[in-house]
């Protein structure tokens, strides 16, 4: 295992150095100027559209609400109180600054993704629209660029079993061991069988839970989480500067906390702020291309909000509320900082209440990827492998939540990395595309939609 460890952790270091900042936050911050910031300046126009979206608008097998529920479901899990907790122990305050920087710019790689995953999706043999990187890439590159496609179906397949099998379940496993006592075998065979009921009913029916317990656990999360920021309001003020002077200077030693450079604040900020959010990853625009939507520019518009609510909302409150209550100097780290933060602030139940918060984000993290993982198969094997997929899947979880927790975190970390760079490229390369759809839908009022999807064309 020690030799795993190395190997991956050497990887980890090449795939996650400056090259892998500059094309996340390069790439990001190019499709914003090229969009002239719309991603952020029609933030209400999104809302507007998810709020008109709980039902269905065109051809599709799900709403574009559920749509983007379903992206919440894999993008609101254990990035938002582990990851965020681990970004601040690593990099210090400094990180959450830079987990905001990487937010700002994904909306507008969220929105791209949408855009082309609608634009290029196509019909499978049993008459369901696929979509994603491997197919944006396959249909809008050419035959020259298969390989490209063909190596973030791989990549996407294989990390989906770190990403959103393993570091979900093993980190449900810790959480209720530590609060409840529960052993982790016990939670690893609940996660199975509950996991199975959702996801062996397809998309529809892992939308139609989405749709239901994604805005329930998102709510309950930030009220708790205001709560807690309410009562430690004198330490805002106190905590936003140290987050905006530690993004830039490095973070002295203080308690139990070691110090941090500010490559580490932008380093584990960037890197905590993907896993969190996806924005570049290119995973969600496989949820989003299944949506019945009235074109590529609708569901990108719905797709952005995404990842403002996942970072600046969300990861936001678990930073502040780390940073404001003192917890971040205490030499805790994952998601035993994050409850103990909230526990320093509402004793008797803070833990608890992270405890269950951070078990049902994981559930519906595992829901969502699961989607993501069986499309990445089915661009390869097409739909005879996708039941084989789900019951390896469920089987996985359980290895996941009795298994060692820092070889998982650094085996997703790596693979993350590993996903997005063929998805960024492509979406650098589509870029044009983007621009065009989004210049004519805004010059025709948005009443101007072209068919999406390939066998549209």
């Amino acid at each position: 295992m020690e030799a795993l460890n190395s190997i991956v952790g050497a990887i980890n270091g090449v795939v996650w150095g400056p090259l892998m900042l500059v094309l996340i936050l390069g790439v990001g911050f190019f499709l914003q100027v090229g969009l002239k910031f719309m991603p952020i300046l029609k933030l209400g126009t999104g809302f507007s559209l998810l709020f008109k979206g709980r039902e269905g608008q065109g051809e599709g097998q799900i709403s574009p609400f559920n749509a983007l529920m379903t992206s919440l479901s894999a993008t609101i899990g254990t990035g938002n109180i582990a990851g965020v907790a681990t970004a601040v122990f690593l990099g210090g305050p400094g990180a959450l600054f830079w987990m905001w920087m990487t937010a700002l710019v994904g909306m507008a790689t969220k929105y791209a993704e949408a855009v082309l995953a609608v634009k290029y999706r196509e019909t499978d043999e049993l008459g369901n629209y696929v979509g994603g990187p491997m197919y944006y890439i396959k249909n809008g590159l050419g035959s020259k660029w298969a390989w490209l496609g063909g190596a973030f179906a791989l990549f996407g397949a294989i990390a989906a079993f770190g990403i959103g099998n393993g570091v979900q379940a093993n980190g449900v496993a810790q959480v209720l061991e530590a609060n409840f006592g529960l052993n982790t075998s016990v939670t690893g065979v609940v996660l199975m069988v509950l996991t199975a009921a959702v996801i062996l009913g397809g998309i529809t029916r892992i939308g139609a839970v989405a749709g239901k317990l994604v805005p329930f656990m998102a709510v309950a999360y930030i009220v708790a989480g205001l709560l807690v920021l309410l009562i430690n309001i004198g330490n805002i003020g106190y905590a936003l500067n140290l987050v905006f002077t530690h993004a830039f200077t490095p973070s002295a030693a203080e308690g139990g906390f070691a110090g941090a450079a500010v490559w580490a604040a932008i380093r584990f900020g960037v890197a905590r702020g993907v896993f969190s959010n996806e924005a570049g990853l290119g995973s969600a625009p496989i949820a989003h291309a299944a949506a019945s939507t009235k074109g590529p520019v609708n569901q990108g518009l719905v797709a952005m909000l995404g990842t403002f609510i996942d970072t600046i909302i969300v990861c936001s409150i678990t930073g502040l509320a780390i940073i404001a209550s003192g917890a971040w100097t205490s030499g805790e780290s994952g998601a035993a900082l994050t409850s103990l933060a909230f526990e320093l602030t509402l004793p008797g139940i803070g833990g608890y209440l992270i405890a269950v918060a951070l078990s049902i984000f994981a559930f519906t993290t595992i829901l969502g990827w699961s989607f993501y993982g069986e499309k990445c198969v089915g661009f390869f094997f097409g739909h005879r492998a996708l039941i084989p997929y789900r019951f390896l899947w469920i089987v996985m979880i359980y290895f996941g939540a009795t298994a060692d927790l820092g070889f998982i975190w650094l085996l997703a970390d790596t693979l993350n990395a590993m996903m997005a760079i063929p998805n960024l490229i492509a979406l650098a390369l589509l870029s044009p595309i983007v621009f065009k759809l989004t210049k004519e839908f805004f010059a025709s009022g948005g009443q101007s939609e072209e068919p999406s999807g390939t066998a549209a064309e």
